[in-house]
């Protein structure tokens, strides 16, 4: 179906490895692993498992909790930009005049076409 972007993969919500889960799920740029998804079947069924830890505010972690999860939110940042670009790349394979990819951006022709002239140009 799609290609990988990453050689490493992280669940964009834990930010945990794929090597480090049983099951990572893709979907439009984003991954989630199996512990995730059960998390979310708990608060979505409104029910609490307790082996699941409270999630704590942004401003409840401490300077080196946050240091930690900078290189998960900088990975999921590059799979989701490089998800985007494949997915111009392949708009643009298409025909797709840049006037539409860039309405989709919310962007104008010229912005989008700056931003991804150069992966345009190597496919």
């Amino acid at each position: 179906m799609g290609k990988a972007v990453s050689a490493v993969m992280y669940c964009s919500f834990c930010g945990r490895e794929s090597r480090q889960v049983d099951k990572l799920i893709s979907g439009l740029g984003v991954y989630i692993c199996g512990d995730c998804v059960f998390k979310c079947v708990a608060i979505l069924e409104d029910r609490r498992d307790q082996d699941m830890p409270p999630l704590k505010d942004r401003e409840e972690y401490s300077d080196d909790e946050l240091l930690d999860e900078i290189p998960r939110v900088a990975a999921t940042t590059a799979n989701v930009e490089a998800d985007l670009r494949a997915r111009v790349s392949e708009l643009r394979q298409r025909g797709v005049a840049w006037s539409r990819i860039a309405a989709a951006l919310g962007v104008t022709r010229q912005s989008a076409w700056e931003r991804f002239t150069h992966d345009d140009k190597e496919s």
